[in-house]
C-alpha cells in the first residue's frame, strides 16, 4: 500500500507541541461508536488512513470521507506504521491481532498498534508479547475516556500503558483524537486506569440514576438537577450529560453500551479479587447493570439503567 507522501497537514494546537519528525503511515481497526468519529479526526486533522472493519457496511461513509479501504487488519498493518484499534472485547481483539489475516500475520518491526480497546490488563500483557515475538510489533495500551461526545468532539482522556518513546512518538497523533494522554506505566497500566475510570463513572451512573428517580418521585422537576447543583460539591460532567438524558429517555445515539460497561465492571471485579481490593460499590453497580441488561437489553444505551426503578420497565 503506498499513501501520499503529503499525508499531514498542521496537527491541531495540543499535538504540534510534540514535534512530530515521522512521516508515519496510519491504519484504524474497529469503526464503532468510538472508531468512526475518532478516524475521522484523523482524516479531518489531514492524515490519510487505512481503515477496516468486520461489517462492511460500516466501512463506506468513511472510505467516502477519505480514507482507504483495507481488504484485512494484515492489509491495514502492511501499509501502516501506526495502526489504531478500537473493538468490542479481548476475544475480538485477539482475532484481529491473530486472525488468519491478523496483524501478527504482517511484518511489524518498527511499527506500533495502539489499542483503544477496554480489556483485562493481563491480557493487554499478553498480547503485547505474542505479538511481539510474532512480528517484532511495539504495543501500546490506551483505553478511551468521554464516550461518543469526547471521540466526536476530540475531548477523550485517554490512559495509556507502554514504552515511553513510543507513547511520545504517537503522542502528537493522539492528541488530534484526544485532549488528555497520559502515560500511565507499562503494558497493561494503562487498562488499569481504565477500570479505575470505570469504578468512578459505573457507580456515577447508577447514582444519578437513583437520585433522579427520587426527584420524580416525589415531585420536583428532575430537569433542572443539573442547574440547581452546578458549581457544588454534586456537580460533575455525568451529572450535567447524564441527567436529563435519563430524564428525557434520550438513549439514541447510546452513549456506551450496557454490555460494555458490565463488562468492565466485572473485570474490575476480578482485578479487585486478585489483588485483595474491596469494591463494594463497583460490585453492586455491576449487579445493577446486570439486571439492565437482563431487562434493556445487551445493546441498550448504559444510561437506561434509571428505567430500572420505573413502576414498570
Amino acid at each position: 500500500m503506498t499513501l501520499c507522501c503529503d499525508r499531514r497537514r498542521q496537527p491541531m494546537a495540543d499535538a504540534s507541541k510534540a514535534n512530530p519528525q515521522r512521516d508515519e503511515r496510519f491504519g484504524y481497526l474497529g469503526l464503532g461508536l468510538m472508531g468512526t468519529p475518532m478516524t475521522r479526526r484523523l482524516l479531518k486533522a489531514g492524515y490519510q488512513v487505512s481503515v477496516w472493519n468486520r461489517s462492511e457496511g460500516k466501512v463506506v461513509p468513511i472510505v467516502e470521507a477519505g480514507a482507504r479501504h483495507g481488504a484485512s487488519p494484515r492489509d491495514v498493518m502492511a501499509g501502516s506504521d501506526i495502526v489504531f484499534m478500537c473493538v468490542t472485547d479481548a476475544a475480538a481483539v485477539e482475532e484481529v491481532i491473530f486472525g488468519a489475516e491478523g496483524l501478527s500475520t504482517a511484518p511489524g518491526a518498527g511499527k506500533l498498534v495502539v489499542d483503544f480497546s477496554s480489556i483485562h490488563p493481563d491480557a493487554a500483557r499478553d498480547l503485547a508479547t505474542r505479538l511481539k515475538a510474532a512480528n517484532g510489533a511495539g504495543w501500546i495500551d490506551a483505553p478511551v475516556s468521554g464516550g461518543t461526545k469526547g471521540a466526536e468532539e476530540g475531548t477523550l482522556a485517554i490512559m495509556a500503558g507502554g514504552d515511553a518513546s513510543d507513547i511520545e512518538r504517537v503522542r502528537p497523533y493522539v492528541l488530534t483524537m484526544a485532549r488528555r494522554f497520559t502515560h500511565m506505566g507499562p503494558t497493561g497500566a494503562g487498562q488499569t486506569a481504565k477500570l479505575c475510570n470505570q469504578v468512578i463513572v459505573g457507580c456515577a451512573m447508577a447514582v444519578l440514576a437513583e437520585a433522579t428517580r427520587l426527584a420524580v418521585n416525589a415531585g420536583i422537576d428532575a430537569n433542572r438537577l443539573p442547574e440547581a447543583l452546578a458549581g457544588g460539591f454534586a456537580d460533575s460532567i455525568p451529572l450535567q450529560l447524564f441527567v436529563p438524558r435519563m430524564v428525557q429517555g434520550i438513549h439514541s445515539p447510546p452513549l456506551g453500551h450496557i454490555a460494555t460497561m458490565l463488562k468492565d465492571l466485572d473485570t474490575v471485579a476480578d482485578v479487585a479479587q486478585t489483588t485483595s481490593t474491596p469494591v463494594p460499590m463497583a460490585t453492586l453497580a455491576g449487579q445493577l447493570f446486570r439486571l439492565a441488561k437482563a431487562a434493556r437489553g445487551a445493546d441498550a444505551d448504559a444510561l437506561e439503567i434509571y428505567k430500572l426503578s420505573a413502576t414498570e420497565y
